[in-house]
This record gives C-alpha cells, structure tokens and sequence, in this order.
C-alpha cells in the first residue's frame, strides 16, 4: 500500500477536510459528517482509506487532546471501513444509496455500543454498568443514526466526485 506524493496530498486533505466538518459541526451533537466520509472514501480508495480515516483520528487527538475518549476512535471508524469493506463491490446502482445510507446509519446507531468496550475496560466496568451505559446513550445514538441515514444521501455523489478525479488525473 506504498502511496505516491499524489495520493499522500489527497489523502491528508480527505483527513483534514474530515476534521474539518467535524469541527463546523460540532453546533448539532451527534450530527456530522463522519460515517459520510468513511464510507465515499472506503469505496472510492478500498484499502488505502485507511489512510485519510487515521489522519482524522490523529487531528482530532492532536487539537481535541489524546485523551481516553480519543482510544476508542483507533478502532471505531475502522469498523465502519471494514463493514463497507465487506459489501460487494458490484451493488446495483439502484441500490447503492440505501445500502450505503444504512450502514452509515448502523454505524451510528451502534457508536455507544461500538464504544462501551473501550469505556468498561478503561474504567472498570462490569457488564451491568456497562449496560447501564450504552443505555444512558441510547437517545444520543438514536441522534446519530437518524442522522447518519440523512447526511448519507451525499455518499453517492462523493464517491463520484472522487471517482471521477481519479480517472481526470489519469487521463493527463
């Protein structure tokens, strides 16, 4: 997975142009385009969507602060990449958008969940707290699974802008 200087600028801007919804964002909890970017970018870049997601996790330590709600991003989004990663490649065209509007949406309404490993492990939560936990959540996931669902109407469009500068640039 060598990148060339192309991709390594591409690459670093998808990872600040992530961070950067994330931050203009941040006015309506829970709604963001995050799961929008990781799914564009995994069907687009397949394997080296890596790239720009950890480039995501390292801003949002490097101004958010490497704190312990940062640990659980180093394996949150990569589950969403690897669910997307698991979708054929050749889904009808028709079928695209809901498809890739519903993972992103799962993903969020699965975000507490996804994080409550990291959560009962960090603070030494028995199975019931953690429960209680991802419970407490639970309006907060619903937020952002609706959420995901709606914002993922960009995916498509995306995944075609990328596509399609890929193909330009080859083309030259």
């Amino acid at each position: 997975m060598k990148l060339n200087i192309r991709e390594t600028a591409v690459f670093a801007l998808l990872g600040a142009l992530m961070y950067a919804s994330k931050v203009i964002m941040e006015i309506l909890p829970n709604v963001h385009l995050l799961g929008v970017f990781v799914v564009a970018i995994t069907v687009a870049y397949r394997k080296k969507a890596l790239y720009p997601i950890y480039i995501y996790v390292f801003l949002n330590g490097l101004f958010s602060g490497f704190s312990m709600w940062w640990i659980p991003y180093l394996y949150i989004w990569t589950l969403l990449w690897g669910a997307v990663m698991l979708l054929p490649k050749n889904i009808p065209t028709k079928a695209r958008p809901i498809i890739y509007m519903s993972v992103c949406a799962l993903h969020g309404f699965l975000f507490g969940t996804l994080y409550a490993p990291a959560q009962a492990i960090m603070f030494g939560l028995d199975f019931k707290a953690t429960v209680a936990w991802i419970a407490a959540g639970l309006p907060w996931d619903f937020v952002h699974g609706v959420s995901n669902f709606f914002c993922g109407i960009l995916i498509c469009p995306i995944i075609s802008v990328l596509k399609n500068s890929e193909k330009y640039i080859k083309n030259r």
